[in-house]
Protein backbone atom coordinates (compact mmCIF):
# COMPACT_ATOMS: atom_id res chain seq x y z
CA UNK A 1 0.00 0.00 0.00
CA UNK A 2 1.19 3.51 -0.91
CA UNK A 3 2.21 5.82 1.70
CA UNK A 4 -0.79 8.60 2.03
CA UNK A 5 0.18 11.98 0.38
CA UNK A 6 -1.39 13.99 3.81
CA UNK A 7 -2.62 11.76 6.91
CA UNK A 8 -4.62 13.70 9.55
CA UNK A 9 -4.65 11.71 12.97
CA UNK A 10 -6.83 13.30 15.65
CA UNK A 11 -6.28 16.82 14.30
CA UNK A 12 -9.05 18.58 16.65
CA UNK A 13 -9.36 22.06 17.97
CA UNK A 14 -12.06 23.18 20.42
CA UNK A 15 -14.41 23.53 18.07
CA UNK A 16 -14.05 20.30 15.69
CA UNK A 17 -14.48 17.06 17.22
CA UNK A 18 -11.10 14.71 16.50
CA UNK A 19 -10.65 13.83 12.97
CA UNK A 20 -8.63 11.36 11.37
CA UNK A 21 -7.94 10.80 7.51
CA UNK A 22 -5.82 10.21 4.78
CA UNK A 23 -5.32 11.68 1.56
CA UNK A 24 -3.36 9.75 -1.34
CA UNK A 25 -1.53 11.51 -3.86
CA UNK A 26 -3.61 12.85 -7.22
CA UNK A 27 -7.33 12.33 -5.03
CA UNK A 28 -9.88 14.45 -4.28
CA UNK A 29 -11.69 14.33 -0.69
CA UNK A 30 -14.66 16.31 -0.26
CA UNK A 31 -15.40 17.73 3.45
CA UNK A 32 -18.35 18.13 4.44
CA UNK A 33 -20.74 19.19 7.33
CA UNK A 34 -23.55 21.59 7.70
CA UNK A 35 -22.80 25.02 8.07
CA UNK A 36 -20.68 25.90 11.02
CA UNK A 37 -20.03 22.56 12.35
CA UNK A 38 -15.87 23.72 11.38
CA UNK A 39 -15.19 22.80 7.87
CA UNK A 40 -12.96 25.84 7.29
CA UNK A 41 -11.86 25.71 10.53
CA UNK A 42 -10.38 22.03 9.46
CA UNK A 43 -8.52 23.23 6.29
CA UNK A 44 -6.66 26.14 8.31
CA UNK A 45 -5.90 23.78 10.93
CA UNK A 46 -4.34 21.51 8.31
CA UNK A 47 -3.02 24.35 6.84
CA UNK A 48 -1.15 25.18 10.29
CA UNK A 49 -3.14 28.54 10.20
CA UNK A 50 -5.23 28.07 13.42
CA UNK A 51 -3.98 26.19 16.87
CA UNK A 52 -5.31 22.58 17.55
CA UNK A 53 -4.02 19.49 18.37
CA UNK A 54 -3.12 16.02 16.54
CA UNK A 55 -0.73 14.90 13.86
CA UNK A 56 -0.54 15.42 10.04
CA UNK A 57 2.20 14.51 8.15
CA UNK A 58 2.95 14.83 4.57
CA UNK A 59 4.40 11.85 2.81
CA UNK A 60 5.31 10.52 6.20
CA UNK A 61 6.73 13.49 7.59
CA UNK A 62 5.48 15.27 10.10
CA UNK A 63 4.27 18.65 9.96
CA UNK A 64 6.54 19.58 13.30
CA UNK A 65 9.73 18.71 10.75
CA UNK A 66 9.12 21.63 8.63
CA UNK A 67 9.14 25.30 8.92
CA UNK A 68 5.89 27.23 8.83
CA UNK A 69 6.62 28.93 5.69
CA UNK A 70 7.62 25.44 4.19
CA UNK A 71 4.63 23.57 5.12
CA UNK A 72 2.27 26.20 3.75
CA UNK A 73 4.03 25.82 0.51
CA UNK A 74 3.32 22.64 0.34
CA UNK A 75 0.20 22.38 2.00
CA UNK A 76 -1.61 25.21 0.64
CA UNK A 77 -4.50 26.85 1.94
CA UNK A 78 -6.68 29.18 -0.51
CA UNK A 79 -10.00 30.35 1.53
CA UNK A 80 -13.09 31.51 0.51
CA UNK A 81 -12.44 35.16 0.97
CA UNK A 82 -8.69 35.74 -0.51
CA UNK A 83 -6.56 38.26 -0.08
CA UNK A 84 -5.01 40.79 -2.46
CA UNK A 85 -1.97 43.15 -1.59
CA UNK A 86 -1.51 44.98 -4.52
CA UNK A 87 -3.00 46.60 -7.35
CA UNK A 88 -3.35 43.89 -9.90
CA UNK A 89 -3.26 39.81 -10.27
CA UNK A 90 -0.03 40.06 -11.94
CA UNK A 91 2.04 41.88 -9.44
CA UNK A 92 1.20 38.88 -6.90
CA UNK A 93 2.80 36.72 -9.43
CA UNK A 94 6.69 36.04 -10.02
CA UNK A 95 7.68 37.69 -13.47
CA UNK A 96 8.97 34.29 -14.58
CA UNK A 97 5.69 33.07 -14.00
CA UNK A 98 3.31 35.47 -15.96
CA UNK A 99 3.58 32.95 -19.16
CA UNK A 100 2.29 30.31 -17.34
CA UNK A 101 -0.22 32.75 -15.09
CA UNK A 102 -1.78 33.50 -18.76
CA UNK A 103 -2.11 30.00 -20.32
CA UNK A 104 -3.58 29.14 -16.82
CA UNK A 105 -5.82 31.89 -17.29
CA UNK A 106 -7.01 30.39 -20.68
CA UNK A 107 -8.07 26.80 -19.48
CA UNK A 108 -10.04 29.09 -16.64
CA UNK A 109 -11.68 31.07 -19.23
CA UNK A 110 -10.31 34.03 -18.25
CA UNK A 111 -8.85 36.71 -20.65
CA UNK A 112 -5.43 37.32 -19.83
CA UNK A 113 -5.81 40.92 -19.72
CA UNK A 114 -7.91 40.46 -16.56
CA UNK A 115 -4.35 39.33 -14.60
CA UNK A 116 -3.48 43.06 -15.30
CA UNK A 117 -6.60 44.56 -14.64
CA UNK A 118 -6.79 46.50 -11.32
CA UNK A 119 -8.72 43.91 -8.48
CA UNK A 120 -11.30 46.22 -7.74
CA UNK A 121 -12.72 46.13 -11.28
CA UNK A 122 -12.64 42.01 -11.37
CA UNK A 123 -15.65 40.23 -10.56
CA UNK A 124 -16.36 37.48 -7.93
CA UNK A 125 -15.73 34.92 -10.05
CA UNK A 126 -13.00 36.04 -11.80
CA UNK A 127 -10.88 36.71 -8.75
CA UNK A 128 -11.88 33.37 -7.93
CA UNK A 129 -10.06 32.25 -10.82
CA UNK A 130 -7.46 34.53 -10.08
CA UNK A 131 -6.56 33.04 -6.89
CA UNK A 132 -6.45 29.29 -8.07
CA UNK A 133 -3.85 30.51 -10.80
CA UNK A 134 -2.02 32.07 -7.67
CA UNK A 135 -2.51 29.20 -5.61
CA UNK A 136 -1.64 25.81 -8.46
CA UNK A 137 1.67 28.55 -9.95
CA UNK A 138 2.75 27.63 -6.60
CA UNK A 139 2.69 24.25 -7.37
CA UNK A 140 1.96 22.67 -3.86
CA UNK A 141 1.90 19.21 -3.37
CA UNK A 142 -1.67 19.60 -0.81
CA UNK A 143 -4.18 21.85 -1.96
CA UNK A 144 -6.84 22.93 0.57
CA UNK A 145 -9.86 24.74 -1.49
CA UNK A 146 -12.36 26.73 0.54
CA UNK A 147 -15.48 26.93 -1.86
CA UNK A 148 -13.63 28.37 -5.11
CA UNK A 149 -16.37 28.18 -7.48
CA UNK A 150 -19.00 29.48 -5.71
CA UNK A 151 -19.31 32.51 -7.93
CA UNK A 152 -18.76 30.92 -10.61
CA UNK A 153 -21.42 29.92 -13.64
CA UNK A 154 -21.68 26.45 -14.66
CA UNK A 155 -19.61 26.52 -18.07
CA UNK A 156 -16.73 28.34 -15.81
CA UNK A 157 -17.08 25.63 -12.60
CA UNK A 158 -16.73 22.82 -15.47
CA UNK A 159 -13.43 24.79 -16.52
CA UNK A 160 -12.41 24.97 -13.03
CA UNK A 161 -13.04 20.94 -12.46
CA UNK A 162 -11.23 20.02 -15.40
CA UNK A 163 -8.06 21.98 -14.48
CA UNK A 164 -8.28 20.58 -10.99
CA UNK A 165 -8.58 17.33 -12.67
CA UNK A 166 -5.40 17.43 -15.05
CA UNK A 167 -3.46 18.63 -11.42
CA UNK A 168 -5.08 15.65 -9.70
CA UNK A 169 -3.54 13.38 -12.65
CA UNK A 170 -0.10 14.71 -12.04
CA UNK A 171 -0.19 13.67 -8.36
CA UNK A 172 -1.34 16.90 -6.61
CA UNK A 173 -3.91 15.97 -3.94
CA UNK A 174 -6.84 18.10 -2.92
CA UNK A 175 -9.38 18.87 -0.19
CA UNK A 176 -11.90 20.58 -0.98
CA UNK A 177 -15.34 22.11 0.59
CA UNK A 178 -18.08 22.65 -1.88
CA UNK A 179 -21.80 22.95 -1.02
CA UNK A 180 -22.73 21.45 -4.80
CA UNK A 181 -23.54 17.76 -4.49
CA UNK A 182 -22.89 17.76 -8.15
CA UNK A 183 -19.21 18.86 -8.07
CA UNK A 184 -18.41 16.26 -5.19
CA UNK A 185 -19.62 13.74 -7.49
CA UNK A 186 -17.65 14.98 -10.29
CA UNK A 187 -14.38 15.44 -8.31
CA UNK A 188 -14.36 13.30 -4.50
CA UNK A 189 -12.55 10.38 -4.58
CA UNK A 190 -14.42 10.01 -0.93
CA UNK A 191 -15.89 12.53 1.73
CA UNK A 192 -14.75 12.98 5.29
CA UNK A 193 -17.47 14.49 7.67
CA UNK A 194 -16.42 17.67 10.48
CA UNK A 195 -18.48 17.22 13.49
CA UNK A 196 -18.59 20.08 16.33
CA UNK A 197 -17.38 19.21 19.85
Amino acid sequence: MSTPRLQALEVCSTLIAPISFSLLAGECTVVSGPSGAGKTRLLRLLADMDPGAGEVFLDGKARTAYTAPEWRKKVLYQGADVAWWHSSVIEHLPVEAHGAAEVLAERLNLKGDRLKAAISELSTGERQRAALIRSLLKNPSVLLLDEPSSALDAGNVLCMEDLLLSKMRGGMSILLVTHSKEQAERLASNTIEVKRR
